[in-house]
């Protein structure tokens, strides 16, 4: 349907067939079936979501102090060769370089969504040239070089909305474009201190390995000088120095494994880590977690999905505003020679406004509205799930750490028991036959492996830290 732009002004300005009294009263109608509603967040689950790590059955208490995870990695991470590791990696990671690429195609798009609120401009020159076939030596010439404009009237939202939503999808690539940078910036801190706890243990190893040697080659002397032992006592021994030998083996592969994974996330080829040593590094052993309010707060992830659902809001309303009228006013000027007539040419204007009511489009604008509601909820789900998951790993990284401090201080005594025992099992087979072949060598075997296992229990705790760390949202300062 056209009409005169005089037309539509007058029929938006009459008093409205249901008792209205103008405009005003038809826009604030508009107004009251929420086409112009902004965003706001939903009840979302979030207390009591961090299980308190000692106490059974109990919520940790969420404190307003500030976060553990507002630390910059660089105080949290002061190794200078971690840093610099994190530093290459922010760099030249491929995950956060690709991660920036989608963050400036969103904002394209935006763009866009904003250029939808100006008017679309066309120029289409036009020419032609005929002849009479009375006379065909007469022609006429004519020309036009017609300007269009075309104007939406965003009276309904429709194009309101579309920008809104376009904005929360920018929102959440930038929240999408943080969570790949603390991924990062944790999983380089992780494996550095993975290469640290391998090299200790290479070093435990090369150590027992010194020591197992030794108890081999005195076996082998007492079996050769002294009445009562057997060759089987210096093949135990024997075996067993190989065992350690094994496990360096397999702890120097996963070294070169490892160094191979940071190669990668720090883009690089696969090389050596140049690092430092474990009992140099120094990381928080207290926490202020401030669980609730920074889980919303400072988890990329968790902001990336409330936006998600801000955009699937926002698609709400516009599905919405398809059910209300488009209202274009087009505008035309054209400099013509009214084919042949007149000449040198001159200038015509004209303005068109159209309003289109839709009516029956086959159930699709019902359709897409119920689609678009359900996607909301959909996203809510989410939103929802995503904080329950913030809070679980909160919860895990805190039970890790305790557990991992308690399990370090027993597996400590351990250590210190096993080496006076390791000591004096060797001083007794040495001055009399009552000490097997068997105690030396189960005391020296049980003795690595509880200094393996103290070493794994300060990696732990370590890990933890970094875990809660990147939980609570860190790692992307």
């Amino acid at each position: 349907m056209k009409m005169n732009i005089k037309r539509i002004l007058r029929v938006f300005t009459k008093p409205l067939p249901w008792g209205g009294v103008g405009v005003g009263l038809f826009l604030l109608s508009l107004t009251s079936c929420g086409l112009y509603n902004k965003y706001e967040r939903p009840e979302v689950k979030a207390d009591g979501i961090v299980r308190d790590p000692v106490i059974q059955n109990a919520a940790l208490q969420a404190t307003d102090t500030t976060s553990f995870g507002n630390l910059p990695w660089r105080q949290l991470f002061t190794d200078p060769q971690l840093q610099s590791l994190i530093e290459q990696g922010l760099q030249n990671n491929p995950d956060l370089l690709n991660a920036a690429l989608n963050l400036r195609m969103v904002n394209e798009a935006l763009k866009c969504a904003r250029l939808a609120f100006l008017p679309g401009i066309s120029l289409t020159p036009q020419g032609t040239i005929s002849t009479l076939r009375t006379d065909p030596a007469v022609t006429t010439k004519s020309y036009q070089l017609p300007i269009s404009a075309s104007w939406n009237v965003d009276l309904f939202g429709n194009l309101l909305n579309a920008k809104r939503s376009a904005q929360m999808q920018l929102i959440a690539t930038k929240d999408y474009q943080t969570a790949v940078q603390c991924n990062i910036v944790t999983g380089i801190a992780n494996m550095y201190y993975t290469l640290l706890m391998l090299d200790r243990q290479v070093e435990i190893v090369n150590d027992m390995e010194q020591l197992t040697k030794e108890t081999w080659e005195k076996m082998k002397f007492m079996h050769e000088n002294r009445v009562g032992y057997r060759s089987t006592a210096v093949q135990s021994a024997e075996a067993a120095y190989y065992s350690v030998q094994a496990q360096k083996v397999d702890l120097v592969r996963q070294i070169r494994e490892v160094e191979n994974s940071l190669s990668l996330l720090i883009g690089q080829p696969a090389q050596g880590i140049k690092r430092g040593q474990l009992a140099a590094q120094s990381l928080p052993s207290k926490f202020s977690t401030g669980v609730s309010i920074q889980l919303l707060n400072n988890r990329a992830d968790v902001h990336a999905a409330e936006m998600s659902l801000a955009q699937c809001f926002y698609d709400v309303q516009q599905a919405r505003s398809r059910f209300y009228p488009s209202i274009t006013i087009t505008g035309t000027g054209a400099f013509t020679n009214s084919n042949g007539l007149v000449n040198p040419g001159k200038l015509l204007f004209s303005a068109v406004g159209s309003l289109v009511q839709p009516i029956f489009q086959h159930g699709q604008i019902v359709a897409g509205l119920k689609v678009a509601q359900m996607q909301y909820e959909q996203a809510f789900n989410k939103w929802q799930n995503a904080v329950l998951k913030a809070g679980s790993e909160v919860s895990n990284a805190l039970v890790s750490y305790n557990s991992s401090a308690e399990k370090g201080e027993l597996d400590a005594k351990r250590v210190a028991v096993l080496k006076q025992n390791v000591e004096d099992t060797r001083k007794l087979m040495e001055s009399s036959s009552n000490t097997t072949y068997l105690e030396v060598i189960s005391a020296q075997s049980n003795l690595l492996n509880a200094e393996l296992s103290e070493i794994t229990d300060q990696f732990n705790k370590m890990q933890a830290v970094v875990n809660l760390y990147q939980a609570l949202g860190g790692g992307a300062k």
